[in-house]
């Protein structure tokens, strides 16, 4: 573990005196909550060990901070006296203010994992969440655009291609490589924007990517959306300056693609399809991993595309690719 992290990098914002309030007496203190004694040492030294160890973004080092520092802030007692009943009492008071089951099965795997380490590393004489247990979540099938809105939405944008001019054909040749190769290889929106110049493979038709957790997969690119790349790439210096990155998808004023601007981008040219077909960057994600198993694709493929840890998480586009055909056998079947 490196001893150099600057554990500030993961600090949780303040939050105002209403949402939390302070202990009288506390002596551990974390984005304004005070806290009672040992926590604050234990989470530095748990972000440490979830950027060094682990490679989770600071991002979701954060959201992990975060989630324990209410849990903290809750149970008002030092972690070695956290037991079963408090972790439960916690999950209640959630339940009770209204968090959805899939905040709480999030806070619920945020906490196991940080006492399974704090155990597993003799900082506590035993683990109390190990028989912590989620609300089953009620499963969702994503919204999923068809094949038709995806090609008018690229169309609208190649359209703009042909008729724009100067700077604005610049700006549309990378809006519709970006929605190109969303589409075609399944992209999360941050591993899009994090793309460098190096990770596109033309010979092979492919891209190298670094998703969740720092794990590395290739992914297919198809034709047109390498031709779209290639398009992009001619008009990218445009773009770039003497301190630009070398992503492959850069912004207005040269530094790396804001995946915020990304999705305006993806849900404006879904929406040319109408509002029922709009849809963010992990709606084209679904859309690529729906048509692809509608096409015959097998779930492992799918799964080893998409970067999916556990193929469980890729069977949600069976369960939405069965939806269709139930929808299409009641219309179509006189006696449905």
């Amino acid at each position: 573990m490196s001893s150099k992290l600057d554990v500030r990098a993961f600090a949780v914002p303040s939050m105002p005196q209403s949402v939390r309030p302070a202990r009288a007496g506390g002596v551990g203190q974390t984005g304004g909550m005070e806290l009672a004694p040992g926590w604050s040492a234990l989470l530095d030294e748990y972000a440490a060990h979830l950027d060094a160890d682990r490679g989770l973004s600071p991002h979701t080092v954060r959201a992990y901070r975060t989630d324990l520092t209410e849990l903290a802030a809750h149970a008002d007692v030092e972690p070695g006296r956290i037991t079963l009943a408090r972790l439960r009492n916690w999950l209640s008071a959630m339940a009770d203010a209204g968090a959805a089951p899939a905040t709480i099965q999030r806070r619920v795997a945020c906490v196991r994992g940080f006492f399974a380490w704090a155990s597993a590393e003799g900082h506590l004489p035993a683990d109390p969440a190990a028989r912590l247990a989620a609300p089953k979540r009620r499963q969702r099938l994503p919204r999923v655009p068809g094949l038709a809105d995806v090609e008018t939405g690229i169309a609208a944008l190649q359209a703009r291609v042909d008729e724009a001019e100067g700077a604005d054909a610049a700006v549309a040749r990378r809006d519709l490589a970006l929605v190109e190769v969303l589409y075609s290889s399944g992209l999360r929106v941050s591993e899009a924007c994090a793309l460098r110049l190096t990770d596109v493979d033309r010979e092979r038709r492919s891209l190298t990517v670094l998703g969740k957790g720092g794990k590395q997969r290739t992914v297919p690119l198809g034709v047109p959306a390498l031709r779209a790349l290639d398009a992009w790439l001619r008009a990218r210096p445009d773009f770039a300056k003497a301190g630009s990155p070398d992503t492959v998808f850069l912004g207005e004023r040269g530094g790396a693609l804001d995946p915020r601007v990304a999705r305006r981008v993806v849900h404006a040219a879904t929406g040319a399809a109408g509002h029922a077909a709009e849809t963010g960057p992990h709606g084209l994600r679904h859309a690529m991993a729906t048509h692809l198993i509608e096409g015959g694709a097998d779930l492992r493929s799918v799964q080893e595309m998409l970067g999916h840890s556990s193929v469980a998480t890729t069977q949600i586009y069976t369960h939405v690719t069965s939806e269709r055909l139930r929808e299409a056998y009641r219309q179509a079947h006189p006696r449905a």
